[in-house]
């Protein structure tokens, strides 16, 4: 499979995977064909779930690979870039939490500039946001992949990509199931869910052009994407899951984690 993928040019690469991540939301968000109201304990141990999954890509897929191919390009110090990348992906995140109008699953005032927007366009606006740093991480694996022309990276980047979509099927669910219940129709509900993850191809293209005509920055840009996610994973991911109070999603960040951990050192 690695030698097929690497037939393609790495921007070809990074949109299709990109495409794969979308389609992924998209499917989860056509889950309000299937049910008016998802429970809200199922969700949350999917928001684990997902939790899991971008911690370990994070470190896994993205850290550890800026430390090794910034010890390959021997210009630095192999730490400066991943800690400070990393650094600058969370703050980078924080800064657009702060400031974007958006409204979090579960929470009933919205974050960001006051503004007139409704309150389902916001929480859209909400996972939107998220999905950014999901993109980015898929087509910045993949320009590393074509800049470093290394088998390994091309796993890594597969990786990411597959479990950048097994995550990105209850975040398309938790757009579309909310505005199920509150009296969207299943089409509008699902429009808007898979409308969520648009952002991911996007992104993907934009993360791979970026490392494969800015070479130095690929270090940087992974640790970027790094950071960026567990800012997501920290101030929206967990803090959902666990709002029941349950054990359930703690497990299910476990178990997501130990599958994207065991599928990224399996293909790589």
């Amino acid at each position: 499979m690695i030698d097929f993928i690497m037939q393609f040019p790495p921007m070809v690469q990074a949109l299709l995977a990109g495409l794969f991540t979308y389609g992924m939301t998209a499917l989860g968000a056509a889950g309000v064909f299937l049910s008016r109201e998802i429970p809200k304990k199922s969700l949350n141990n999917m928001l684990g779930f997902s939790a899991g999954i971008m911690i370990a890509a994070s470190f896994f897929s993205l850290l550890v690979p800026a430390i090794e191919s910034t010890a390959e390009m021997g210009n630095t110090e192999p730490w400066i870039p991943a800690v400070s990348g990393f650094l600058l992906g969370g703050i980078f995140l924080w800064l657009i939490d702060k400031y974007l109008p958006h409204l979090h699953i579960g929470e009933k005032d919205p974050e960001g500039i006051k503004t007139g927007l409704s309150r389902n366009f916001l929480l859209v606006l909400a996972i939107t946001l998220h999905n950014i740093p999901e993109g980015l991480a898929v087509g910045v694996a993949f320009g590393a992949a074509g800049v470093l022309n290394d088998p390994h990276y091309v796993a890594t980047a597969l990786s990411i990509a597959i479990g950048m979509g097994l995550q990105n099927f209850p975040e398309g669910l938790a757009v579309s199931a909310p505005l199920r219940a509150e009296g969207f129709s299943r089409g509008k509900a699902f429009f808007w869910g898979q409308f969520s993850g648009l952002v991911e191809p996007i992104g993907a293209l934009l993360g791979a052009a970026a490392v494969i005509f800015i070479q130095p920055i690929l270090p940087y840009a992974l640790s970027f994407a790094a950071g960026a996610m567990m800012f997501v994973v920290s101030e929206e991911l967990i803090p959902e899951a666990e709002s029941d109070g349950s054990d359930m999603p703690t497990l299910a960040l476990l178990f997501g984690l130990a599958l994207m951990m065991g599928m990224d050192v399996a293909l790589g």
